[in-house]
């Protein structure tokens, strides 16, 4: 993400300050004005940062700061002063700059100085705009697996992570794409950069350009301040382009242009910004046959591609199954504040069955609700949703107790008991959606002992409706 700042000087002061400034190109793109121009400029295009020469203000120090502060998208002001003035300093913080240096220190320490501040100030919008501090992003260790196919994965992308290369993910959808994605930044050398993240399918077409690139004002209809693209807001990390697939050939041209010269044009503009991003995309589409079909430019294929990383979805992956359900049961317990501590054999039994078509996003959904529904301290099969019917075959199969063998036939047949008749009140109970007076009817039960025999295996009615 380039830091954008404006210096508000005189000639004289551009000419003795000027390359100070211009000194730490890593973290500024920086441009120059005059007290006449500096609203107008600041009223049309984005800045992040305005450094003021104390002497360049127009009028009172104090009514210029306020008037900054009252503008519809206000920067951070560094107010640059020639004499160390204690109560002027306060003064002027407390118009609205954030911070006040003096420019009469040695070229090496302001120039130090304005990159840590800087560098600060970069830190703190990237969390407030959610490409922030990489702590909060997934390692591969947490990727639990007993899959051969998904440790030679996660292998791979542990070298990858560290080479710094365009990378390919491909997966059907819901295999977690993105979070392996922000994985490989928090692995790699850029993850203290921000990790930018975009959705190539949920662009409309016209407004794929502007979203990538940028634009400047005037660009068209409607464009009236500066916009940075996410290509600009990614640099010095990571772009994510999800469902690259979808994204039409006129940017793909631009984007290759990107990865290959390492500028960026935003719309409207004469002039590049340098940038310096890696880029990982991803797709759930057939890419090389819309490659064979002219659909993806064969260039871009090859430079995003330089390693293709397959995610197998979670139909391939059944032995990590009960991980994952583990993993998130104990997620959702603690985000949700419940004390839900175990998964019954037969609810695991439902879930190592089902198929997934939805992959690990479903598995996610289903283990939320779980938490969330169930009445007890253990995730039953009534707990789960409706899974394509593999719960609905499970529930009404009582299973033999863990150890069995080891038990004498009365403790063996009062568990059988049990569970055929919590599988046969939860049929009733579904076919009646819920409904314990015709639930008791059909049973040749009173309504009392069928709301007891629901007490004691914490079935509720409103699950059934």
């Amino acid at each position: 993400m380039l830091v954008r700042a404006l210096f508000l000087s005189d000639r004289a002061a551009r000419r003795r300050r000027g390359e100070r400034l211009f000194a730490i190109p890593e973290l500024l793109t920086l441009d120059s004005t005059g007290r006449r121009d500096v609203f107008e400029r600041l009223g049309r295009e984005h800045v992040d940062l305005l450094i003021a020469d104390r002497a360049a203000m127009p009028g009172p120090v104090a009514n210029f700061l306020r008037t900054v502060r009252l503008l519809p998208d206000p920067p951070d002001v560094l107010v640059l002063a020639e004499a160390e003035d204690a109560e002027e300093r306060v003064s002027m913080l407390s118009a609205g700059a954030d911070a006040v240096v003096s420019s009469e220190l040695p070229d090496e320490v302001l120039r130090e100085t304005l990159r840590a501040w800087v560098e600060r100030r970069r830190q703190e919008r990237l969390r407030r705009i959610g490409g922030g501090r990489l702590d909060e992003y997934p390692r591969f260790q947490r990727f639990a697996t007993r899959t051969p196919a998904m440790e030679q994965l996660l292998a791979t992308a542990r070298r990858v992570a560290a080479a710094d290369t365009s990378v390919l993910i491909v997966g059907e959808t819901g295999v977690g794409k993105e979070l392996f994605a922000k994985a490989i930044h928090n692995e790699g050398p850029r993850r203290d950069g921000p990790f930018v993240a975009l959705n190539c399918a949920a662009i409309p077409e016209a407004l794929v350009e502007s979203e990538l690139f940028g634009y400047e004002p005037g660009a068209f209809t409607g464009a009236l301040h500066r916009r940075r693209g996410h290509v600009e807001r990614a640099h010095r990390g990571t772009l994510f382009l999800d469902e690259i697939g979808e994204l039409p050939l006129h940017p793909q041209a631009k984007l290759l242009r990107v990865l290959q010269e390492r500028v960026v044009q935003p719309l409207g503009s004469e002039r590049t910004l340098p940038v310096d991003v890696r880029v990982i995309a991803a797709t759930s589409r057939d890419i090389e046959s819309d490659r064979s079909a002219g659909r993806f430019r064969p260039d871009l294929y090859y430079r995003l591609g330089v390693v293709t990383l397959r995610i197998p979805p979670l139909r391939e992956r059944v032995d990590d199954i009960p991980l994952l359900v583990e993993h998130y049961r104990a997620h959702f317990q603690e985000k949700l504040s419940k004390r839900v501590l175990h998964v019954t054999e037969d609810a695991m039994r439902a879930l190592v069955a089902y198929p997934w078509p939805g992959n690990v996003r479903e598995l996610v959904n289903v283990v939320e609700h779980a938490v969330l529904l169930t009445d007890g301290d253990t995730i039953r099969v009534a707990d789960l949703p409706d899974i394509g019917g593999v719960a609905e075959r499970t529930r009404h199969e009582p299973s033999m107790p863990a150890g069995w063998r080891e038990m004498n036939w009365r403790q063996v047949r009062e568990h059988v008991l049990a569970e055929a008749e919590r599988a046969y009140l939860e049929g009733l109970l579904e076919a009646t959606h819920g409904q314990v007076g015709e639930t008791a009817r059909r049973a040749g039960m009173d309504p009392r002992s069928v709301f007891e025999k629901m007490r004691r295996h914490r079935l509720d009615k409103k699950k059934y409706r």
